[in-house]
């Protein structure tokens, strides 16, 4: 292949070390140390992290929550424009600012529907095997030249900007990656069998509308633990979906999955362990609570994932 992720995946190295490196030098940084020891070691994961054995590469990790858990990630200095630079400058662009922002869904849609096949001298133009992600990183390239040559800036002007949103967002710009992984560890320890054991022993899933409760409750209650639907659903499936709902009660397998992943997404509106979706929100638009957005969307979820319980008992077993 010729672009591959591994180079997207480096391109996010360097720009954490930059920003690791732009944190130690801002001396008005109350946290400048741990800060730039945070963001670098994020970096290392990036950019050598499958080259480090697998126990220092854990190591590291551990120290990145430590810092956060200790609440050594802080914000520095930045410049902001005032309020009138900021209207002047808003109203010079107009709709032009939303460009560099439709840039980016644009060329992800063309590269994985338009370039997924495309070889150039036997050799795939995008990693085949990531090509959505390839364009997405593509995307974002294109809508950077986009937004400097808009704006009239550079590429340094555009670090100082990436600082300073990733100063806003702190700590919760690897929870998303971190949950990714969350629920392969679970499933590899084991974690759906004793699901599986827990609920049988302790409680009367002969019930269907019992075992309907228990899979819907719990896809959303590992959702809120662990932040994501995806990581919860092996866990909830195994333990729970297939064995009782489909081996037992012999219901339909793909309603069980959908209405199962629609219950983990209620989850998904009501925990900040979903920092991608309700963390990062409120802290780019600076809302002095960071919980607002979940605590908005509970009136959603609730009756959301009462009225899945009703779904999937009615529409499961037809």
């Amino acid at each position: 292949m010729i672009i591959s992720i591994d180079y997207l995946f480096w391109l996010v190295g360097v720009i954490l070390l930059i920003t690791a490196g732009m944190t130690l030098a801002d001396r008005g940084h109350p946290k400048r140390y741990s800060s730039a020891l945070f963001w670098f070691l994020y970096s290392v994961v990036f950019l050598v992290g499958d080259r480090i054995p697998p126990v220092w590469m854990g190591a590291g990790v551990v120290l990145m929550a430590l810092i956060a858990g200790f609440g050594g990630v802080g914000i520095g200095r930045h410049h902001a424009l005032t309020e009138r630079e900021a209207k002047a400058s808003a109203d010079r662009l107009g709709h032009n600012l939303f460009i560099p922002a439709l840039a980016i869904p644009l060329v992800t849609v063309i590269g994985t529907v338009f370039m997924n096949n495309l070889k150039i001298d036997g050799r795939f133009l995008l990693d085949p095997k990531n090509t959505t992600l390839v364009s997405l990183g593509l995307g974002c390239i294109v809508a950077l030249v986009l937004a400097c040559w808009l704006t009239r800036d550079t590429p340094a002007q555009a670090m100082r900007e990436s600082r300073r949103l990733t100063d806003s967002l702190g700590w919760a710009v690897v929870l998303p990656q971190m949950l990714g992984m969350l629920g392969l560890v679970f499933s590899d320890a084991g974690v759906g069998k004793a699901v599986a054991h827990i609920t049988t022993a302790y409680i009367n899933m002969d019930l269907r509308f019992v075992a309907v409760v228990v899979y819907v409750v719990g896809m959303a209650l590992f959702t809120i633990i662990m932040g994501n639907g995806f990581a919860a659903f092996p866990v909830m499936t195994g333990g729970v979906g297939v064995p009782v709902l489909v081996g037992m009660h012999h219901g339909n397998p793909a309603v069980m999955a959908a209405i199962g992943m629609f219950s983990g997404y209620c989850g998904t509106l009501m925990t900040p362990m979903a920092a991608n979706f309700n963390i990062v929100p409120a802290a780019l638009l600076e809302l002095p609570d960071k919980n607002a957005v979940i605590k908005v969307q509970f009136a959603t979820a609730g009756p959301l994932l009462v009225c899945n319980v009703f779904l999937l008992y009615f529409l499961m077993f037809r």
